[in-house]
C-alpha cells in the first residue's frame, strides 16, 4: 500500500495559526449510529493508463488517497477490516470513494469483491470504473445491440441533460476527442445503450437512425452507485482533462479536501526595450554570441508602436482578458536617448497605465548571473586568478532591480515590489554553464522586499526558495522572442525543428524531448495553420489542468504582425466555448501564482506526512490540519461557515460547487462548515 499526494510540487509553507476543524459531529440519543466517512479515496490500481490519470486528477486537486498496487505480492488483502472499522463507538468507512481500473478487477465472486461491494453498499460509498467495456454487467447492453466500439479519435461527445445537471454541470459545449495525427489512434471506446438503472452523463452518436450511446454514465444497483467509463484516455488527453472535475465530483459527492480551478495568465516580458531579430540567412540572431560577428549587423530590432500599444489595450477590452507587463525602464530610456529623445510606444503605454498588470524586470535586462567570458562558444561563466567564478554583485543586482522599481512609481505605474522577473530568470542556476546561484542574488531580492521571482518552468517546474524569496515556474511559449513576422517564425521554427537532411538544424534529431517535423513547413502559411493552433493547444492543457504557472513572451510578439494575439484568441476562444459560465478562466497576476503553489506544498507536506484527519458525520465535517497549514476544502452551494456569532456563507463558487483555503478566524480555534441537507 503507498500513499501518494501531489509530491511532485515542492515549496515552503505559509505560516497561518490555527488547526482547521470543519464541523462538529453530532451528539445526542442515536449519534453514534451516524457513520463516521473519512475524507480520503481508496485508487486500486493496476498500472494502466485510465487510474493513473485518475489518481494525477486526485493529486493536482489535492485530494488524499491511498493506492493499492495490485501487481505486488505485499499488498493487503481488501477486506472489511482493511475498508472499515469503529472510532469513539462510531462505525467507520476508511475512505469516501473507491476508484478501480475496471468493473471487477478482483474477479466475480472473489472475497475482495465481495468485501468491497458490502462496503459501498453499507456506507453509500460511490465507486469510479476507470476503464471498462459496454455490456450488461455495467448497465449497458452489448456493443452489438446499436452501440459502438472503435476508435474515437476526432469523435463529437456530447454531456446529456443529466450530465450538465449533475456532475458535469461546469461543461458547456461538446467533448471532442483529440485526433492530433492521422496516422496514430489515439481513442479507443465502446458506447453502449443504457439499460434499466444507468443514467448516461456523456453519449456519441451512433447508427444512422441518430441513436445514441454512452460513454460514461451512473449504474445504480443492489445498492450502489457506479460511475462507468468505456474510453480508454490518459492523463494528458484533452477529453479526460476535460472531464477529470466532474469525476472527482463525483466520486466524492461534492465534498473533498482539495480544490480547483481554471488558470491562464501572459507576463510579456521586455517592455519598453527592443529584442533581437532572427535572420533567416545565418539561421540565428545576431547580436547573440553565437551569431556572425556578435554585432547585431544586417537585422532591424522589435519593438512595440504606439500603434501596437493602443492595440493591446483595446484586445484587452474585447477579449476581457489583462495582460502582465513585464517591463524593462531604463532599456526604454536607452532607446528614447538613440532615437531622437521622443518615444510614442513610451506616451501610449503610460497613458494606459491602468488598463495592465506591472512588474519588475530589471532596469536595463543585464545577465544577473556569473560575468560571462563570450570568447568561446558556447559562453563559460569567468574566472579569476585564483580560478573562482566571478559573479555580478549584490550591489549591482539591488540596483537594477531598485532603479526600475523608482522609475515606474516616478511615471505612476502601480508595482508590487515583492514581484520581479529577472532578464532571462538570470542569476538562477543556468545549465550547464553556471550550474549553481548567483550567491549574491538572495540578498539582493531580501535588500528589495522581493518575494516572488520567476523561473523558466521548462527548467525548474518546481517552486523553491532563494533565501526569503520563493520562486514562481513560469511556461515558456513558442511564440519566439525574436521574430515579427510570421514567416520569422516559420523559417526558425523550421530551423529548429527539421532535420539536417530537410535543411534544419538537426536539433530535433538529437535531442531526445524533440520530434522532428516530417517536411518543413511553409513560409506563407506554417505559422497560422500549425505553430498558433499548436500552441494554443499546450496552452490550453494547461489552462484545464489547474496549473496556476504563468505563459511567458515578449513584447515583440505585440509588434509588427503581432502574432501572439491568435494564440491568445484561440485559447480563449476555445475555452469559452467548452466551458459555463460557472467556471471562467482565473487570471492570476505573479504574486497570487506564487502563493497558491506555496501553500499546495504546505498542505501537500501535511498529507504527506499523515498529519491530516479529515471525516463527515451526517451533513458536517471535521477536518484537523497542523498548525501553520491552511487547508483546501470543496464543499456543495449551500454550505455555511460558522463565526462566533451567526454563520456565514462558505468559500467562493467555482464550477458549481464552493471551495477555498480556509483557516480559522479569529477567536476561533477551529473552523466549522455546515452542509446542505
Amino acid at each position: 500500500m503507498a500513499y501518494r499526494t501531489r509530491m511532485g510540487r515542492t515549496g515552503a509553507a505559509l505560516l497561518v495559526a490555527g488547526l482547521l476543524v470543519v464541523a462538529a459531529p453530532p451528539t445526542g440519543a442515536g449519534a453514534a449510529t451516524v457513520p463516521r466517512i473519512d475524507l480520503r479515496v481508496l485508487v486500486v490500481d493496476d498500472g494502466g493508463d485510465a487510474v493513473d490519470a485518475v489518481e494525477s486528477e486526485l493529486r493536482g486537486t489535492g485530494v488524499p488517497y491511498t493506492v493499492v498496487r495490485l501487481g505486488r505480492p505485499d499488498r493487503p488483502v481488501i477486506d472489511a477490516a482493511f475498508l472499515a472499522d469503529t472510532v469513539d463507538g462510531r462505525p467507520r468507512a476508511k475512505y469516501q470513494g473507491v476508484v478501480l481500473p475496471n468493473a471487477d478487477p478482483f474477479g466475480a465472486g472473489s472475497a475482495e469483491a465481495d468485501a468491497l461491494a458490502a462496503y459501498e453498499k453499507t456506507f453509500g460509498v460511490r465507486q469510479v470504473d476507470a476503464y471498462t467495456w459496454a455490456h450488461p454487467g455495467v448497465g449497458l447492453d452489448d456493443t452489438s445491440d446499436g452501440g459502438y466500439a472503435g476508435p474515437l479519435d476526432g469523435v463529437d461527445a456530447a454531456v446529456t441533460p443529466a450530465g450538465k445537471a449533475g456532475p458535469f454541470g461546469y461543461l458547456d459545449g461538446p467533448v471532442e476527442f483529440e485526433d492530433n495525427s492521422p496516422s496514430v489512434g489515439e481513442s479507443y471506446g465502446y458506447a453502449g445503450r443504457p439499460r434499466e438503472g444507468y443514467t448516461s452523463y456523456l453519449d456519441m452518436p451512433v447508427g444512422a437512425d441518430g441513436g445514441r450511446a454512452s460513454l460514461i454514465g451512473e449504474y445504480a444497483h443492489d445498492g450502489r452507485r457506479e460511475l462507468v467509463v468505456t474510453f480508454a484516455y490518459n492523463r494528458h488527453q484533452r477529453q479526460f482533462r476535460l472531464l477529470a472535475r466532474g469525476i472527482v465530483e463525483w466520486l466524492t459527492q461534492g465534498v473533498h479536501l482539495g480544490q480547483s480551478r481554471n488558470y491562464f495568465s501572459v507576463h510579456v516580458d521586455d517592455v519598453f526595450a527592443p529584442d533581437s531579430r532572427w535572420d533567416t540567412q545565418l539561421n540565428c540572431t545576431p547580436g547573440d554570441f553565437d551569431c556572425g560577428d556578435g554585432e547585431g549587423a544586417g537585422t532591424t530590432p522589435i519593438r512595440m508602436t504606439a500603434q501596437d500599444a493602443l492595440y493591446a489595450a483595446q484586445w484587452q477590452q474585447s477579449a476581457g482578458f489583462t495582460l502582465d507587463m513585464v517591463y524593462n525602464g531604463g532599456a526604454g530610456e536607452a532607446w528614447k536617448a538613440q532615437n531622437g529623445g521622443s518615444d510614442p510606444l513610451t506616451t501610449q503605454l503610460l497613458a494606459d497605465r491602468a488598463e495592465y498588470r506591472w512588474v519588475n524586470h530589471t532596469y536595463t535586462h543585464p545577465f544577473l548571473g556569473c560575468v560571462q567570458d563570450t570568447s568561446t562558444v558556447p559562453w563559460q561563466c569567468a574566472k579569476d586568478a585564483a580560478g573562482s567564478t566571478v559573479w555580478m554583485s549584490r550591489a549591482e543586482i539591488s540596483a537594477q532591480i531598485r532603479d526600475n522599481h523608482d522609475w515606474a512609481v516616478g511615471r505612476g505605474l502601480t508595482v508590487d515590489r515583492a514581484e520581479l522577473v529577472t532578464g532571462e530568470h538570470s542569476g538562477l542556476k543556468t545549465l550547464p554553464q553556471q550550474p549553481a546561484d548567483n550567491p549574491n542574488l538572495a540578498g539582493a531580492l531580501a535588500d528589495n522586499g522581493v518575494k516572488w521571482v520567476a523561473s523558466d518552468n521548462s527548467r525548474e517546474p518546481e517552486q523553491r526558495a532563494l533565501g526569503s524569496a520563493l520562486t514562481v515556474p513560469r511556461h515558456p511559449m513558442n511564440v519566439y522572442y525574436n521574430v515579427g513576422t510570421a514567416a520569422e517564425m516559420t523559417d526558425e521554427y523550421n530551423w529548429i525543428y527539421t532535420s539536417r537532411a530537410d535543411g534544419g538544424s538537426g536539433v530535433c534529431e538529437t535531442n531526445p524531448g524533440s520530434t522532428c517535423l516530417d517536411e518543413p513547413l511553409d513560409a506563407a502559411t506554417g505559422y497560422a495553420a500549425y505553430i498558433a493552433p499548436q500552441e494554443a493547444r499546450t496552452a490550453l492543457g494547461h489552462v484545464i489542468a489547474n496549473d496556476p504557472r504563468p505563459h511567458y513572451v515578449h513584447q515583440s510578439n505585440l509588434a509588427e504582425e503581432r502574432l501572439l494575439y491568435p494564440v491568445l484568441d484561440k485559447v480563449l476562444g476555445d475555452y469559452r466555448s467548452l466551458f459555463a459560465d460557472n467556471t471562467p478562466v482565473v487570471n492570476p497576476r505573479h504574486r497570487d501564482v506564487g502563493s497558491e503553489l506555496a501553500r499546495r506544498a504546505a498542505w501537500d507536506k501535511a498529507l504527506a506526512d499523515g498529519k491530516v484527519t479529515a471525516y463527515r458525520v451526517g451533513t458536517t465535517a471535521t477536518v484537523e490540519a497542523p498548525s501553520g497549514v491552511v487547508a483546501p476544502v470543496t464543499a456543495p452551494e449551500g454550505t455555511r461557515k460558522q463565526l462566533v456569532l451567526g454563520t456565514s456563507e462558505f468559500g467562493t463558487p467555482y464550477a458549481g460547487r464552493r471551495s477555498a483555503w480556509t483557516s480559522p478566524e479569529a477567536l476561533q480555534q477551529a473552523i466549522t462548515l455546515r452542509l446542505p441537507a
